[in-house]
């Protein structure tokens, strides 16, 4: 198989959105929220805003940190999904959202993609609390699937170009993004299907609905466990501990690694204080063995990443998907 060029993935990108993507993710101004300080704060509930259905490999990394997070900063934090365009309903929600700290948000890797892709959603409208965990993408059928390999897959894709059909959390979801990676990389055409969010492209794949599914490694481990589908390969340059006996795609003659990760945000702008409390809580949460120990079970991997650091890494991905994402 010829090696994947994933410059040839997706559209063009103007010059106005490539400068902005090049800002950090802060310094806006406080945006008519309560008046916070470290004193008071928190002082009532927090809301976490998750932009996908419950049940996806974000909704459990944030809802894990959630209760954690309660834990350092002595409130409750209600977690509420807010679905649709691949995470840009939610995630243009807690942009506008008061940026007072009570409203942040988990921030997957879609927050620098979806500015790309027609979505009016700038990754500095947000202030970087830190990454909490990294998610290898996977390919897989419904148990019963007539493809028992990842070439059956791909020679029936290539036989019937565009008639085999792979569901993903989205259209201009890191998961849509996985399927044309693996289309690049195996010179085929599996045709992508798009639902609201992870958990429904999986039932879809288990249901007969589509062909296959690419999504985490989180939402397919679950599913592969129970006997309801099987993983064809992880597309990623390791295996994995959740998927006993699955081979990359890599290691199987198809060169692709594609993935996601998640970090907590907040609208850009927090009072210095209160970013402080709030990145303090993300990192106790974040390396706690409870946390650590339900994403390792998942098959994602926990992975703390200070928001100085992180923020270097999440411009770059900016820019690296600016150009993921133009034309060649």
């Amino acid at each position: 198989m010829k090696g994947i060029s994933l410059m040839k993935i997706m559209k063009p990108l103007s010059l106005v959105a490539i400068a902005a993507l090049a800002l950090t993710a802060s310094g806006c101004a406080n945006r008519g929220g309560e008046t916070t300080s470290s004193e008071d704060f928190p002082a009532k509930t927090i809301t976490m805003i998750v932009p996908y259905q419950a049940g996806g490999a974000s909704d459990l990394s944030a809802r894990t940190l959630a209760k954690e997070m309660e834990e350092t900063l002595g409130q409750s934090i209600v977690v509420e999904n807010r679905t649709g365009g691949a995470g840009s309903v939610g995630l243009t929600y807690l942009s506008a959202r008061p940026a007072d700290g009570y409203t942040i948000g988990y921030l997957p890797v879609e927050t620098v993609m979806l500015g790309h892709q027609g979505y009016d959603l700038d990754p500095a409208a947000f202030d970087v609390l830190g990454q909490i965990v990294s998610v290898p993408a996977t390919i897989a059928v419904r148990a019963d699937s007539p493809y028992q390999s990842l070439q059956d897959l791909l020679d029936a894709a290539k036989a019937n170009p565009g008639g085999v059909t792979v569901s993903n959390s989205g259209a201009g979801s890191i998961w849509q993004a996985a399927t044309t990676a693996l289309n690049e990389a195996a010179g085929v055409e599996l045709k992508p299907v798009p639902f609201d969010g992870g958990a429904p492209a999986v039932t879809a794949a288990v249901g007969g609905q589509v062909d296959a599914v690419a999504a985490g490694i989180s939402e397919t481990s679950v599913a592969a466990a129970d006997g309801r589908l099987r993983v064809l390969a992880i597309l990623d340059a390791s295996t994995s501990e959740a998927l006993p006996g699955v081979k990359t795609a890599q290691d199987l003659g198809t060169d692709v690694v594609i993935g996601g990760w998640g970090a907590i945000g907040a609208p850009a702008g927090l009072p210095e204080d209160v970013k402080k409390k709030l990145v303090e809580a993300v990192k106790s949460a974040a390396q706690s063995e409870a946390f650590t120990a339900v994403i390792d079970k998942s098959g994602n991997l926990p992975v703390y990443t200070a928001p100085a650091e992180f923020l270097t890494f999440y411009n770059a991905e900016a820019s690296r998907f600016a150009t993921l994402f133009a034309e060649k």
